[in-house]
């Protein structure tokens, strides 16, 4: 049996579907089983919450291997009760989504989290593989309004590129993990297999899209009440806009052919990923 946190997310949502695929025999950890209904009855759905310990043991109990997805200021917290009720369990291997980073000193607030957290479940015992992806070419879905709406991106990387990676290869290799042997204590650097500008990506959707569109690099200020006005904490959007500062100053685009070595295959592009979701810019 194989445990799935975040099954309701981008990447969550692809690994149960991967792993149904697969044959493999999947259960769902879902604060709303309702939402996770989508995933049909072949998912075996357990209520529970990261954030209530008490809700955990039932959801990790027969579990194997788990696929563990926390974000946010209180990850390590999330992630450490998932691996005490995963140790109570004995569960034999924790496959961690975590973010890669920028080297540089100090390190971004957001590869804080995630490394804290990656100590974290090396020193429980369990095995583990982490991954370790930057940009989704689904964050691309948060400029949909502002395209709809006035043709027009805002941005804050400047001429800075990343490497903007499909979700369904992230899924891709934690499935690989999940289930082929292999894997244990390593850590993958998953990159998309080109570095691109917002600016290239944008003109990437406006070809899909047979429309012209604008890619603003916009203030900070303007940026941040735009997260703020989302809903998004404040920690969480400090992190963000220290991200974008150095990928603007070209420091996000470096490559790895991760992807290609452990699945075998290249990894998508992002303009097959537009394709495939050009419907949500129409």
């Amino acid at each position: 049996m194989i445990l799935v946190t975040g099954a309701t997310g981008t990447v969550g949502s692809e690994v149960v579907e991967q792993l149904v695929a697969a044959g493999a025999r999947v259960r769902v950890l879902a604060r709303d089983p309702a939402k996770a209904a989508k995933f049909g009855p072949s998912v075996e759905v357990v209520r529970g919450d990261l954030t209530k310990p008490e809700t955990l043991d039932a959801a990790f109990a027969g579990v194997e291997k788990a696929f563990l997805l926390a974000t946010g200021p209180e990850l390590v917290q999330l992630e450490g009760n998932a691996l005490a009720a995963a140790k109570k369990a004995s569960v034999k291997h924790i496959v961690k989504l975590s973010a890669s980073g920028i080297a540089r000193e100090p390190e971004l607030q957001l590869r804080r989290w995630h490394r804290e957290g990656e100590e974290q479940l090396k020193a429980s015992g369990l095995a583990w593989t982490i991954l370790l992806p930057g940009n989704f070419d689904s964050n691309a879905l948060g400029w949909a309004h502002s395209i709809k709406a006035q043709g027009m991106v805002f941005h804050l990387s400047g001429n800075g590129p990343s490497a903007p990676i499909d979700p369904r290869d992230i899924a891709a290799v934690a499935v690989a993990a999940l289930t082929q042997p292999g894997h244990e204590g390593k850590a993958y650097t998953l990159t998309g297999p080109e570095a691109l500008t917002t600016a290239e990506q944008v003109q990437i959707i406006s070809a899909a899209l047979g429309k012209p569109l604008q890619a603003i690099d916009a203030p900070e200020a303007a940026a941040r009440g735009g997260m703020l006005g989302q809903g998004m904490p404040e920690a969480l959007v400090d992190a963000v806009i220290e991200l974008m500062v150095l990928i603007k100053a070209g420091l996000g685009g470096t490559l790895t052919s991760t992807v290609d070595e452990v699945l075998g295959r290249k990894g998508r592009t992002f303009e097959a990923w537009v394709k495939d979701n050009v419907a949500a810019f129409r």
